[in-house]
């Protein structure tokens, strides 16, 4: 069984001011209300000579003082509180039949002030310990069940991922091969409009544009189709170590002109110290490029596109941030649902397939993002392990 030991080291900067005792801030106020107290409460002695018994009204400042600022201070009081006691006893002009006796008097006092600093200082002791222990493992649950909401939100995630793949897969199939066929048949229409327009009066420009349109509205379908599929049969990963950086250096390298084309800038920033993953080269990619392609396509032009790596809570991070338009809270919360999507045409499988080969890789995808700000992702994977 683990046992908890305690240390003021283990604790935070605040915590352990309030429990070692000797080095409890203490502010001069709090010393200066004490020493007034005690000075009062030693002209009052002096004052009513032996007809009132002040000793005891000295544990006040004493035990404010320790509660507050801790035993050494409290301990320091106690003294005082004990010198001004005997010096209120010699101008009382008191008698005693031994003169050690008066000494021997404000000794006790200081010894029994002693036991109560002693009493009072451990209590606040132990309550700081229970206060910071209660902090610190109500914090690790919080923790706790922060990653238990995590992981159960990725697992229905995956879970709704997997039946949305199968549906997807499934539509896609039976429309693919039907409008292969109308795809097919549309390049032999339009050769057939060449032959019949010799016999025609009408040209065969005419007919060669209806194809031509008809053929338009089939690329579209059958794209989406292709994104269907794609999202459906990720394919098992081919693992191997990753540098981060060297990928998306040769990656990028072909997306400059494209980039230029559209007025954007495409900004790196690698950390040359990051370790490799093990990962699929291929599907990591197309994670990334995903990522990029929406902030592209959110970029107006005249604005960035940054790439990055760098290394945060023991997880290598691939860094997609653009200075598009940027979402509100409910679309983030939103974006990873398959089929939607922020813009007028796309499948919304594109932020979903990010997540799921995340998830496949053992890691997590993030967005932080705002509106007229841009958005920023981070995909989150762990670092190869040492053979």
């Amino acid at each position: 069984m683990k046992v908890d030991t305690f240390s003021p080291e283990s604790l935070p900067v605040e915590g352990a001011k309030h429990i070692l005792w000797g080095h409890r801030v203490t502010p001069p106020w709090a010393i200066s209300i004490a020493l007034s107290v005690t000075l009062a409460l030693g002209l009052v002695d002096y004052l009513t000579g032996r007809d009132l018994v002040m000793s005891a009204f000295y544990l006040a400042p004493i035990c404010w003082l320790t509660w507050n600022s801790g035993r050494n201070a409290g301990m320091l009081l106690a003294a005082v509180c004990a010198g001004v006691w005997l010096v209120a006893d010699f101008l009382s002009g008191y008698t005693y039949s031994h003169p050690v006796i008066p000494y021997w008097n404000a000794f006790v006092l200081w010894a029994l002030y002693g036991v109560i600093v002693w009493l009072l200082s451990a209590l606040r002791h132990s309550q700081d310990r229970l206060e910071t222990t209660v902090e610190r493992r109500t914090e690790a649950l919080r923790s706790e069940i922060a990653e238990r909401k995590r992981l159960e939100a990725r697992r229905i995630q995956a879970e709704r991922l997997a039946v949305v793949g199968t549906m997807a897969a499934e539509m896609a199939h039976e429309v693919r091969n039907p409008l292969g066929a109308i795809a097919l048949n549309l390049d032999l229409i339009q050769k057939e409009i060449g032959k019949l327009a010799e016999t025609s009066r009408h040209l065969p420009q005419e007919g060669g544009v209806l194809v031509n349109d008809m053929r338009e509205e089939v690329h579209p379908i059958q794209h989406v189709l292709e994104d269907y599929l794609q999202f459906a049969r990720v394919p098992k990963l081919q693992r191997r170590p990753v540098e981060l950086g060297a990928l998306l250096s040769q990656k990028l390298a072909f997306m400059n002109g494209s980039l230029e084309h559209k007025g954007i800038a495409l900004r790196t920033s690698f950390d040359p110290s990051l370790k490799s993953v093990s990962a699929d080269p291929d599907q990591l990619w197309q994670a990334t490029l995903n990522l990029i392609r929406n902030g592209i396509e959110a970029t107006p032009e005249g604005g960035e596109v940054t790439v990055s790596t760098r290394f945060e809570n023991g997880e290598a991070c691939i860094g997609v941030a653009d200075t598009g338009s940027g979402m509100n809270a409910e679309q983030i919360q939103q974006v990873y649902i398959p089929f939607y999507s922020t813009k007028l045409t796309g499948t919304g499988l594109g932020l979903a397939l990010v997540q799921q080969i995340m998830i496949e890789h053992g890691g997590h995808v993030e967005c932080e993002s705002a509106p007229g700000k841009g958005s920023a992702f981070t995909l989150f994977l762990p670092l190869m392990e040492k053979s």
